[in-house]
């Protein structure tokens, strides 16, 4: 009881704080501070110095970025800028989920090398950690304010540390291989995995003068993000550009794609477009909306052929991502060579209980057991009660019938295999594995520990995302312990702290996880048999 009552004036205490603190200060002479390309001014809220919108690099379409001309006076920097054009521009949502995600989605150009920061101050002489956000939504969509959680404000208040997030070329403006048409092509592959390098330079360059030390960065991401994780450290001219990483859902397994099949869609969308080797130029100018049409049918093609050659693309199937061009990257992520690139940086990573599944078995919410277990035993036939056996095995306080049918299977196999592959390195660097298992009530509960679930927690900002957490109390109290994790593991490379119980380090023997949840605790690995029956299917 007394706790709850001193919870409760603290954030009684806190909400009179943050009302007394909620002006806006604006002005010409309104935090102002040095960039390597000229002034440029944002705004103060709540006591953090904001930017937004800051341009870190230009680039023409397939090439390579490069840095921003030099401006005059002092650039305005107060709201967004553009985010990369989606090959499927959004012109619907669904209500209800839409309603949980609360996107904004922005406006798109194609000029859209864009940063923002948030920082408790720019003129102290302070050293603070950054921590630099690498966005969601694959390789193909998403941008640094597309979900509520992504606001820094609360992050860099909370731990006196600076947080950047950025927009990069994403989907075939990112990804497309050019390089059979021409020496100023040889990197188009890769072209968004180097934007992402490319930020980190205008970091290292340039994060002092917003209260930021370049010699202690944290990348973390989320699902696609998590990926670009992976693939920057996989990436040697990456390396030195970041101190620690954090990987959130975005652990795969697949392998990259080699250059014969990234060459092959390039020459289909050509073909697409009906245009010769030497018109490959036209490329450059071809509006967007054609130029992506062409791009989603030479997917198709190149990867039905790929079928009747008997390759099987794998993971989420052909699409458009990072691969293997032998310079850029020249290792497949979760090689032996791209962990001991690595081997120095700090690393942690995890999963949701549910990702996905929420969506996928969405039909089965309220289902009874009966037909639950009917479903199972017409999905997995005679490894049905296998399946059955190992889930209630690995979360034994599952209470409702869907529950069944509501695990991870996507992100948390590869996270196990890169937690254990990086930690048995000799003299590398210490890896933590945590679990999100946190239940949202919204919707009564229908959207679980769903994928992206732990972003508003991570941010502590349970009350901006309150329709996807539900907001309240515990919901709170869990955003203090987790965002409290990620600052200090951004300060020191150890997460732990004493609103937590201790959280060894993670390798095979222990397998140490922390579970996020209203209660906190750490467990060993709790699905072996789950994960290994289902690499068996």
């Amino acid at each position: 009881m007394k706790i709850r009552i001193l919870f409760l004036f603290v954030v009684f205490l806190s909400g009179f704080m943050a009302n007394a603190q909620t002006e806006v200060i604006t002005g010409e002479d309104v935090a102002v501070t040095d960039t390597e390309s000229g002034k440029v001014r944002g705004f103060i809220q709540n006591g953090i110095y904001t930017y937004k919108g800051i341009p870190y690099a230009r680039a023409e379409r397939f090439m390579p970025a490069t840095k921003v001309e030099p401006w005059e006076g002092v650039r305005s920097s107060t709201m967004y800028g553009p985010v990369a054009p989606l090959m499927i521009p959004t012109t619907q949502v669904q209500d209800e989920s839409e309603f949980v995600f609360d996107h904004d989605w922005g406006y798109t150009s194609e000029d859209c090398l864009r940063l923002n920061v948030w920082t408790p101050s720019i003129d102290d002489s302070k050293k603070r950690p950054v921590l630099f956000w690498i966005h969601g939504g694959g390789y193909t969509a998403g941008s640094s304010q597309e979900l509520p959680s992504y606001h820094g404000e609360n992050l860099s208040a909370k731990g006196d540390v600076v947080v950047v997030s950025i927009n990069h070329r994403l989907n075939i403006l990112g990804f497309l291989d050019l390089s059979a048409y021409g020496e100023k092509y040889k990197e188009s592959a890769n072209n968004s995995m180097l934007d992402i390098v490319t930020a980190l330079d205008w970091v290292k360059t340039n994060i002092s003068n917003f209260g930021g030390d370049p010699n202690n960065i944290t990348i973390f991401g989320q699902s696609g993000g998590g990926a670009k994780v992976n693939t920057l450290m996989a990436m040697p001219r990456a390396k030195g550009l970041f101190h620690k990483a954090i990987n959130q859902s975005g652990s795969f397994r697949g392998n990259l794609s080699k250059k014969e099949t990234t060459q092959a869609i390039a020459a289909e969308v050509l073909n697409q477009l009906s245009l010769s080797k030497n018109q490959v130029d036209s490329l450059q100018s071809i509006p967007f909306d054609k130029l992506s049409a062409a791009g989603s049918a030479a997917l198709n093609v190149v990867a039905e052929k790929m079928k009747e050659e008997g390759i099987v693309p794998v993971g989420f199937g052909l699409n458009w991502g990072p691969s293997m061009d032998g310079s850029v990257l020249p290792y497949d992520l979760m090689s032996s060579e791209a962990f001991e690139l690595s081997k120095d940086i700090p690393l942690m990573l995890g999963t949701t209980k549910n990702e996905f599944t929420p969506f996928m078995n969405g039909r089965f919410f309220k289902a009874s057991e009966e037909e639950v277990i009917a479903h199972i035993k017409e999905t997995y036939k005679d490894k049905a009660d296998d399946y059955i056996a190992a889930v209630k095995k690995a979360y034994p306080n599952d209470t409702r019938p869907s529950d069944l049918l509501n695990i991870d299977t996507a992100f948390r196999p590869g996270a196990v295999f890169q937690a254990n592959q990086k930690s048995q390195l000799e003299n590398g660097a210490a890896v933590y594995m945590f679990m999100f298992t946190w239940q949202s009530p919204v919707f009564d509960g229908k959207y679980k520990a769903l994928h992206c679930m732990e972003l508003p927690f991570v941010f502590d900002n349970v009350e901006r995302a309150r329709q996807m957490t539900g907001g309240g109390e515990e919901a709170n109290v869990l955003a203090d312990k987790m965002s409290r994790a990620w600052i200090n593991f951004a300060k020191t490379g150890n997460p732990n702290h004493d609103g937590l119980p201790q959280w060894p380090q993670y390798n095979p023997e222990n397998t140490a996880t922390m579970f996020f949840d209203n209660t906190c605790e750490v467990k060993p690995q709790h699905d072996k048999e789950f994960l290994a029956l289902m690499a068996d299917m």
